[in-house]
């Protein structure tokens, strides 16, 4: 059975497996307050119910998520699961991203606040914030370094350059690489054999490894928040902004 919710976001159980899909096509499911709350409320549906043992989270054809939605914002975090509804939300259900098309910007950082990622051969994730005269905000500051050797995340970082599937998986981000529109049938798979085990034991295993890096998530998120402050106040992130919704160059000035 399949749900939808605030127009954003549906839902489907599949045995012990919950499947939610992002559903703004149009905007290449870019994060409004809307999906925000779609997806938060999705999210505490897999960790509150007793009988979800595994989630898989889901774009479209085109595109995983192309981040916030930068005419209208994401809307604020929600108490359980911050940023977009996912980011800093403290899981006991394992959560695979099923990307195809473009995973950017904060559609990146709901990959990266994923357990696994199964990924189409022509999906593509990247950082593009500087180029907006932004920092990313959502945990791909110490995130990104996690899956992938620094000096790749420093490059995604820096130049905004999209990193291709191919070469994500050689270098340990995707889990499972598919063909073009294979991934999120392959990562029900993967949640489907996730699910046939104890699903205690999968959970108390998931929340051991989360623990062992909390502290440098709290030293992480803090980090994160002293930079996207520093930025909020500049002329750059102004400009950025503007110039994208103007669809011109920006004219920076290091302010």
């Amino acid at each position: 059975m399949t749900d939808a919710i605030a127009g954003r976001v549906e839902t489907e159980r599949r045995g012990h497996v919950l499947v939610v899909r992002m559903r703004r096509p149009d905007k290449r499911n870019a994060v409004d307050a809307a999906m925000t709350a779609a997806l938060d409320e999705a999210l505490n549906l897999l960790d509150d119910d007793p009988d979800l043992w595994c989630g898989v989270l889901a774009g479209d054809a085109t595109a995983f998520s192309a981040g916030t939605d930068l005419a209208d914002g994401a809307g604020d975090p929600t108490p359980r699961g911050g940023n977009y509804g996912v980011c800093r939300r403290d899981r006991r259900t394992p959560l695979i991203a099923a990307v195809e098309g473009v995973a950017y910007g904060g559609g990146f950082e709901i990959v990266l606040a994923c357990d696994l990622v199964v990924a189409g051969r022509d999906a593509r994730f990247a950082l593009p914030e500087v180029a907006r005269g932004l920092v990313a905000n959502c945990g791909a500051l110490f995130r990104t370094p996690r899956p992938l050797p620094l000096n790749v995340a420093k490059e995604l970082l820096v130049t905004g350059r999209p990193l291709g599937a191919e070469r994500a998986y050689v270098l340990g981000l995707v889990n499972e690489l598919t063909e073009p529109g294979g991934a999120e049938a392959a990562a029900v798979a993967l949640a489907e054999q996730v699910a046939r085990n104890s699903p205690l034991a999968v959970s108390l295993s998931l929340r051991a490894l989360e623990r062992t890096v909390a502290e440098a998530d709290d030293r992480g998120w803090h980090a994160t928040d002293v930079a996207s402050s520093a930025v909020a106040r500049s002329a750059d992130a102004a400009e950025g902004v503007a110039a994208f919704l103007e669809k011109r160059e920006p004219r920076w000035t290091g302010n």
